[in-house]
């Protein structure tokens, strides 16, 4: 049994990164107003994003979720800096019933606690329950439902010219962005890789920033969400021009897009948006090298699921496993003789992060000299396709689906490509 005395904290109540705090915690558990670790009292709530930015800090964190244990195994909050445990509802139902509503925690799993569900409510219930005796607990308010939801926005380059917004998906990993430059006819917006849960969002904070948006761009075919680029079409009245690399049509594509091939170059405002093609994880994949003409160098380098800041794209989503070999090569030579090319301080920007606590500050974004450091990029050939068509983790959930939905080839409805699209992306290969 837990001891009720163990682990009161007294941390602050805003998230990392956010100083006002406005979106960090919510009262509301047994009127004591004791002070967690987390922010709000014990018996509280931590709102998503509060959570996603402790997470994305390194902060530690421990989480008891109450879901069922298939639930719990298909998908949970997870990472380095997370300990989590699983313990049924109905387990602390019956302890309470008993008069020992502590009973059930694990003895592995420090205060202040995170106590989860799906909607938010049972682990509200278990919440108030533990920190009435004692437990330093909060609430994730929503639930698992919201973590899904939640989608963070942050400045990755904010010139006076030209604005870079990367949007940050906790709940898969999933990264975006917005980039926004000034032009003689006005400012401009293209968004690259888009979720088709969000698009709104993106119309809404290019139209914040009075900017036309101007395309809706994919690096690849993705295989674990489902893509946004025809949505955003659509809610801007069909002015986002919807690009896809040229390699797509091969593959299948069967809805109307502007086809960007090697060399290619997309004019937003003043910057540009220079295509390299960059297969490995896909045949068709394209980076996109965000230039000023008036400077010598890229800002940055948009690259999909080519180069992560950790690792690289698994090379079997499309070519399965007869064929990631052949891709894995061609991963090789499209790190070395294209990626690793480019000059060194380029920024690269990359479609996916395999742990929240990966961030740099409060964004996913490094110097190409920082990942030309990466063990992965010092094998041999024949060692890193080795590496990368070996030993794989389990493939995206409903990968099939989402990618035969990205092609247009099938379609589901919002809701089924919300429910469709959750769980980690797996897109890596360390």
């Amino acid at each position: 049994m837990r001891d009720p005395d163990r682990g009161m904290g007294d941390g602050d109540t805003t998230g990392a990164g956010d100083p006002a705090g406005d979106d960090a915690s919510t009262g509301g558990g047994d009127g004591s107003g004791r002070p967690t670790a987390l922010g709000p009292p014990a018996g509280g709530e931590i709102t998503p994003e509060a959570l996603a930015r402790r997470l994305r800090a390194g902060d530690p964190v421990s989480v008891l979720d109450v879901r069922d244990r298939p639930e719990f195994e298909a998908w949970h909050v997870g990472g380095r800096a997370v300990t989590a445990r699983q313990v049924p509802h109905v387990n602390f139902i019956a302890a309470g019933a008993r008069g020992e509503p502590t009973d059930p925690l694990p003895e592995d799993l420090p205060e202040p606690i995170v106590v989860v569900c799906g909607r938010g409510e049972a682990s509200a219930e278990v919440a108030r329950d533990l920190a009435d005796a004692g437990v330093d607990a909060v609430n994730l308010a929503g639930g698992m439902d919201a973590w899904a939801e939640t989608y963070l926005a942050e400045p990755i380059v904010r010139d006076d010219d030209v604005t870079v917004i990367q949007y940050q998906r906790p709940s898969s990993g999933c990264l975006a962005h917005l980039v926004v430059a000034d032009g003689p006819g006005g400012r401009e917006a293209a968004v690259v890789d888009p979720l088709r849960a969000f698009a709104d969002r993106y119309v809404a904070d290019a139209d914040a920033r009075d900017a036309s948006l101007r395309y809706a761009i994919d690096t690849h075919v993705h295989a674990d969400h489902v893509s946004g680029v025809r949505a955003v079409r659509e809610a801007t009245d069909g002015d986002a021009v919807v690009v896809l690399p040229a390699g797509a049509t091969e593959r299948g594509l069967g809805f109307d897009a502007t086809p960007l091939s090697d060399g290619d170059t997309l004019d937003i405002g003043d910057a540009e948006l220079d295509a390299i093609h960059a297969p490995g994880h896909t045949t068709e994949l394209m980076c996109l090298r965000l230039r000023r003409p008036d400077r010598a160098h890229a800002d940055m380098l948009l690259t999909g699921d080519a180069l992560f800041l950790r690792s690289v794209g698994r090379p079997d989503l499309e070519a399965g496993d007869e064929g990631a070999r052949d891709l894995a090569a061609t991963a090789y030579d499209t790190l070395h003789d294209r990626l690793l090319a480019l000059p060194v301080d380029t920024r690269i920007a990359p479609g996916h992060f395999a742990d929240l606590a990966d961030a740099r500050a409060n964004d996913y974004v490094a110097p190409l000299a920082r990942i030309a450091e990466l063990e992965v990029c010092a094998l041999d050939r024949a060692a890193f396709v080795d590496r990368i068509a070996g030993e794989l983790p389990p493939r995206p959930a409903n990968f099939e689906r989402i990618v035969a939905t990205n092609l247009g080839a099938e379609s589901m409805g919002d809701e089924e490509a919300f429910e469709a699209e959750l769980g980690p992306n797996n897109c890596a290969v360390e």
